[in-house]
């Protein structure tokens, strides 16, 4: 039974529904929840966001309407900076946030995409497979094969969105814990130190075994996020480095 955690939501990646990141869900107990996306789900199937801060105010109003005490906001990926621009947005509202944690995401002003990745399903398709082979499980259908890479293409493209638009989000003022797998092409340790950027608190690091997306289902990197998330309220006080625990380059 893990610590028990303030509220938590998770941050899906580029392209996905949120079913790899069940078993964290799991792990994290209530009150954690997967945030939702325009287009995902329900009535607006198929219609993607039309920008980035869609994205972030449709995030901004799930967490408002739970009205989460001090939520902790996880991103995987693509996730990492819809949670860091959601941050941003929450705060400004007076929603305090007790911790960002990304994770297999580097620092934003690092961030590239691409341009083939974004002209076409085929050329998403491929840019995954360099990076997130199991994006799509091999024994998927084609059809639904057909809706994860188109998903995961627009995802990409609001992603470049981003970029040209990040300067609107101000620096967040609660810690930043940043994770990635060892093995992951798309990070580097210096990559994910350089989130310290978007803070004006604490920000640590820390590297795990595993890939872009298989860090997710690690041992030591499951371990070490309930354990971060149930200290964050302490951490967001200032207690980062006795009560976290260390969070040093492997």
């Amino acid at each position: 039974m893990p610590p028990e955690s303030p509220g938590v939501v998770v941050f899906p990646g580029a392209g996905s529904f949120g079913g790899e990141l069940l078993p964290l869900l799991g792990e994290l107990g209530p009150p954690s929840w997967l945030a939702r996306y325009p287009g995902r789900f329900g009535k607006d199937l198929g219609r993607p966001a039309g920008s980035f801060e869609e994205i972030v105010q449709s995030c901004v109003a799930q967490v408002t309407r739970r009205q989460a005490d001090r939520p902790v906001l996880v991103g995987h990926s693509f996730g990492a900076y819809v949670a860091r621009a959601t941050a941003t947005r929450l705060e400004e509202l007076g929603t305090g946030v007790s911790a960002l944690i990304v994770v297999g995401a580097t620092a934003p002003e690092l961030l590239t995409v691409p341009e083939a990745a974004t002209r076409s399903p085929s050329g998403t398709a491929a840019y995954f497979d360099d990076i997130d082979p199991g994006l799509v499980p091999g024994e998927a259908s084609d059809e639904w094969r057909e809706i994860v890479l188109e998903t995961a293409m627009q995802d990409l493209r609001l992603l470049e969105d981003f970029m040209a638009t990040a300067s609107q989000y101000a620096e967040v003022r609660c810690p930043v814990f940043a994770a990635r797998g060892g093995a992951d092409p798309l990070t580097s340790t210096s990559g994910i130190g350089r989130w310290a950027g978007a803070t004006s608190a604490d920000c640590a690091h820390r590297v795990f075994p595993g890939g872009h997306s298989d860090v997710l289902r690690s041992p030591e990197f499951t371990s070490w996020l309930v354990d971060v998330c149930a200290a964050a309220p302490e951490a967001s006080s200032g207690l980062l480095g006795s009560a976290v625990p260390t969070a040093k380059d492997r």
